[in-house]
């Protein structure tokens, strides 16, 4: 059915719909397509920018402020699209469209235990971060349900190449309740690669995670913690490797002609080639016939 003959409503919809189906990194390009398309500057604006809000706590779109990375997220939602930050106190607007941070306000929190453990913690976390990830940004939040306290630890790294024609993120979060001997941590590993040349392929990858941790001392849990993650996202990234990899060879398999083993062994065309050119034979017609011999038998 064509947008035009669509209601208001239904058109809202659908731009939203396929605004938040947008892949990490490419949010701005379905947007930019989507106003050719509908020739609706006020309504592509206003869905925009409630899609633009749900897409940054979906991907952990990382900002920078006063030097010091923040990742959005659902965890850091104050309401009426405003995020906030616990290392600057800081609560604003962003507009993803236009990257800007808009309507930038001041907060005051507590200073208690729990927002110490947080800055210990966040400081072992930069430390896993820097030594592992090319460009990786992290952030710990705190949150309160129920009178209990609980600590958010996010980690996003991407790569958008879109130049190149692919798009990857990787994000995790962690959360753990603050108490006295032993707590348990809750885990959660994405990954997101979107390929579109030639092919369209999207590739999606999560895994959660439960492990528990005895408390000593601050500094002991932000080191505990900070080994737990490593730990855990390296046993992760091996496993994906290997999948990708048995992938990889399924998809060979399918396009030989015949179930051949994959040995992986580099083939010297160019000795082969030179090889066969050495070879006498009577007629040309058969030097071409004994070459498509041999590819038809490797094949």
């Amino acid at each position: 059915m064509a947008l035009s003959v669509l209601s208001r409503k239904d058109k809202e919809r659908v731009i939203r719909r396929l605004l938040i189906q947008a892949p990490p990194g490419e949010f701005v390009n379905a947007f930019d397509d989507l106003c050719l398309l509908i020739r609706d500057e006020k309504l592509m604006h206003h869905q925009g920018e409630c899609a633009g809000h749900q897409h940054c706590q979906k991907y952990s779109v990382p900002l920078s402020i006063d030097g010091n990375p923040v990742l959005l997220s659902h965890h850091n939602v104050m309401g009426d699209f405003r995020f906030f930050d616990y290392q600057s106190k800081l609560s604003f607007k962003y507009d993803l469209l236009q990257n800007q941070l808009k309507d930038i306000q001041s907060h005051g929190i507590i200073r208690n235990e729990t927002e110490y453990l947080r800055v210990v913690v966040l400081c072992a976390l930069k430390l896993y971060v820097n030594d592992h990830y090319p460009k990786g940004n992290c952030n710990v939040l705190r949150k309160t349900v129920k009178s209990k306290e609980y600590l958010i630890a996010c980690i996003e790294d991407h790569n958008y190449e879109t130049g190149e024609c692919w798009n990857g993120l990787w994000k995790s979060k962690w959360i753990f309740q603050v108490n006295p001997f032993l707590t348990q941590v809750t885990g959660r590993i994405y990954v997101q690669a979107h390929f579109f040349r030639c092919v369209n392929l999207h590739i999606e990858i999560s895994k959660d995670l439960k492990e528990s941790l005895e408390i000593v001392n601050q500094a002991q849990l932000a080191l505990s913690f900070a080994r737990l993650v490593e730990e855990q996202e390296n046993k992760f990234q091996a496993a994906v490797l290997e999948e990708l990899q048995e992938l990889s060879n399924e998809a060979l398999r399918k396009i030989l002609r015949r179930d051949l083993p994959v040995t992986r062994t580099l083939i010297d065309w160019q000795r082969i080639l030179s090889d066969l050119n050495l070879v006498m034979y009577p007629k040309l017609g058969y030097v071409i016939y004994s070459r498509s011999v041999l590819c038809n038998w490797i094949i």
